[in-house]
Parts: structure tokens; sequence; C-alpha cells
């Protein structure tokens, strides 16, 4: 059993909006950023998509509509990610084997990758698996279960990072011929991401 976690909790602290937009609800091709994310992971080979709220958690879970996923709020998002990800493991099944842990601010990473690691994690059996864009490694990441506990405990908000880089024998890179995601941060990165996602539409 395959799960999604969408680290959705952030302050959006960059995100300088002007009208007081949560960036993850703010509009891009037609719908929220965070939408778009979400439905990427429930259209690949997933059982169940965790959604992590925290700052302004009513106006991100409103903006997930009727999407079929499980919301659970960090009280603690001013923590960093590490919180995040330590709610969002917890609320897994315990049938869960492996987790895709992505950001709720990459709205452009597709379905096709998601499911790139899925595969690759069923054919290599290794604990991690991310994909490498070009030569840059980025996200989403797959963990098996043998590191929730470590996920569980990762502080700050460096997310998994650490865990990836201190062990790389533990970690299969996926080869994508492809840019690297972009991250909403500001209104800029916005209208850029808007633009992608509307020419793929």
């Amino acid at each position: 059993m395959i799960a999604g976690v969408v680290l959705a909790a952030g302050a959006s602290r960059r995100f300088a909006d002007g009208r007081g937009v949560q960036k993850l609800v703010a509009p891009a091709a037609g719908k929220p950023v965070v939408c778009w994310t979400v439905e990427r992971l429930l259209a690949a080979h997933i059982d169940e998509v965790v959604v992590v709220t925290g700052h302004e958690r009513d106006a991100v879970r409103g903006a997930l509509g009727t999407l079929r996923v499980r919301v659970v709020d960090n009280p603690q998002f001013s923590r960093g990610l590490g919180a995040s990800l330590e709610t969002g493991i917890a609320a897994l099944p315990a049938a869960v084997t492996g987790a895709i842990i992505a950001l709720g601010d990459q709205p452009t990473v597709s379905t096709a990758v998601i499911d790139l690691l899925i595969d690759a994690w069923h054919e290599r059996r290794m604990p991690i698996v991310a994909p490498l864009y070009r030569g840059v490694r980025g996200n989403p990441v797959l963990f098996g279960a043998s590191l929730f506990p470590e996920l569980r405990a990762v502080g700050g908000d460096h997310g998994a990072r650490d865990i990836i880089a201190r062990s790389p024998e533990r970690v299969t890179l996926v080869d994508v011929d492809a840019d690297m995601p972009l991250d909403v941060d500001d209104r800029a990165s916005l209208d850029a991401v808007a633009r992608l996602l509307g020419a793929r539409v």
C-alpha cells in the first residue's frame, strides 16, 4: 500500500500577495495551487492521500473541495516542515508500506514522475527513491515504511533532506528528462507556474 503525504501547512511568509491570499489556495490556471498537487497524486498509483494543513487550514481544506483525500491538521506548523512530516506519517494506516512525500507548493510535478518513483521502488526495493531532474535531485520523494520512525523524528525546517544526504547508499535516483518543478514562493513564481500549467491543460 502506497500513500501520498502532501505538506500544505506552511505560513507562506515569502508570498507577498498584497491581498492576504494564502499561496496554496491562490489560483493558477483555473484552480488552487494545492489542488494541482493533490490531483497529480490522486491520478497516480497511490492508495491514499493525506494532506497536512496548518496555516489557514480552513482555507486550504475548503480549496480541496470534494477531492478524495484525508486532511490532518498540524497545530505545530510554525516549527517547520519537520512537524508536518511527523503529523503526516503518524496519520498513515499501519498497512502503508511506502509514502510519497510531496510539497503542496509544487503543482507542476507530473503524475508520470510519481509513477516512475513507485515503479522504481517496487523494482529495486531501496528505502528511498528520488527523482533526478536533468542531474539535480528534487521532489517528491518516496520513503519505505522502515524509514517512517526517522521521518517522524525530523526536526526544524529541513524536511527529509538530512535523511537522504546522510545515507546515499539507501537512495535510488530516477532520471527524469524534465526541468526541476517550480515552487510557488512569490507572485512571480505563481505567474510562471500558471503559464506552465495553462500550457499543459
